[in-house]
């Protein structure tokens, strides 16, 4: 079955996601930008884009790219952490988008369930 990654909700959040990434991190200090800024655009990109990337596949291959995705979430919540540690975002636009992030990472877990049982 093949899936247009534009119609799900997953993929949308995902976007979302990533256009708040980039955002914030024009706010981040330039010595960041090799480093944090780097790494957390990436993270976000590779959330929607893996979603994108295996939604032509058959099921069993899009699990393994939906995987990926999450992997990603779960890392870009690690270094969104790791931003408020340093304090170059207040405790509020932390939680703000790390809830935005544990929501996508439910609806994905879901997601990835519900292709395992077909």
């Amino acid at each position: 079955m093949r899936h247009n990654f534009k119609n799900l909700k997953v993929w949308i959040l995902s976007m979302e996601i990533t256009s708040e990434i980039f955002k914030l991190c024009k706010t981040f200090p330039k010595s960041e930008t090799y480093g944090l800024i780097s790494q957390m655009n990436k993270c976000s990109v590779s959330m929607p884009s893996n979603i994108a990337e295996g939604s032509n596949r058959g099921n069993k291959h899009f699990q393994h790219f939906l995987n990926i995705s999450l992997g990603s979430s779960f890392e870009l919540q690690t270094q969104l952490l790791i931003a408020l540690q340093n304090e170059y975002l207040s405790k509020e636009k932390t939680e703000e988008i790390e809830n935005k992030i544990i929501e996508f990472q439910k609806m994905m877990t879901s997601f990835i369930s519900k292709l395992e049982l077909n």
